[in-house]
């Protein structure tokens, strides 16, 4: 364990360490962790400890662009108690990952542009401290996991992934997520580029697409969306069938296909 001190300015010295027991979970699913405590020189009263999980967003503003952090889940794990000069404490603690949390790892590998974490805010002596960001891997859902395959066989190429401010509808988060892939097989006659973002519920999800194809010269560019739906109950191949479909209403709206 890494204890980190917390309160230096107000003279506390009370330690802090928080370990997740595990740090590889999917939507939906229960995080589970220990927040570890070690006492300063004195007798000390912890008003409280919250969990947020928090995700870096981009935000962009005018022609400029920026990274900011944003908590989407923060919940209170313990309430007062005494921590007595030197005295060692621990504090179990279990959080529902929610439904809408974004992918940040696949088949156990980071996703490149994710971050997701945990923080530990510990109300100490009339103040809050809150800790640094403890990575957090969030995994596909077993659906989610079916449509980037099908991208894959599809001979789609991952590019980058992040999160975008705003609310899409049907959400509750306060942004959302684009994986990005370069168009691959017979779609490169029709995209250049894919967006795809999940909105995910506790039995089915819906699937955002979003496609870009560039003319020739002095030719704008044209961008042609598609939105379906997958139960989780669905049959394992029926996500490859959907996604189909979506790509080829989405080159038929703009006449590609």
């Amino acid at each position: 364990m890494v204890f980190r001190k917390l309160m230096a300015a107000f003279g506390a010295g009370v330690e802090v360490d928080t370990v997740l027991t595990n740090t590889g979970v999917r939507p939906g699913e229960p995080l589970r962790g220990v927040v570890h405590f070690r006492g300063g020189n004195s007798d000390y009263k912890v008003e409280g400890i919250h969990i947020d999980l928090t995700a870096v967003v981009e935000i962009e503003q005018g022609d400029n662009e920026y990274k900011t952090s944003y908590s989407f889940l923060r919940q209170q794990v313990a309430g007062t108690f005494q921590l007595p000069a030197g005295a060692q404490h621990q504090q179990p603690f279990e959080i529902m990952v929610p439904w809408e949390t974004p992918i940040s790892a696949i088949a156990g590998h980071p996703l490149h542009g994710m971050k997701l974490g945990v923080q530990t805010e510990l109300a100490l002596a009339g103040a809050l401290d809150k800790g640094d960001l403890d990575p957090l891997f969030v995994s596909p859902l077993p659906a989610q996991e079916q449509v980037i395959g099908a991208l894959d066989r599809l001979g789609f190429q991952f590019k980058k992934a992040d999160l975008e401010r705003g609310t899409l509808y049907g959400s509750t988060m306060p942004f959302f997520q684009e994986i990005e892939y370069y168009a691959g097989g017979q779609w490169r006659r029709h995209f250049n580029e894919l967006e795809l973002t999940f909105i995910a519920g506790p039995r089915q999800m819906d699937v955002i697409l979003e496609a870009d194809k560039r003319g020739g010269f002095l030719t704008s560019s044209h961008d042609s969306y598609n939105r379906f739906t997958i139960r989780y109950d669905d049959p394992p191949n029926s996500a490859d069938g959907a996604l189909q479909r979506g790509l080829e209403q989405m080159a038929r709206k703009r006449g590609w296909f």
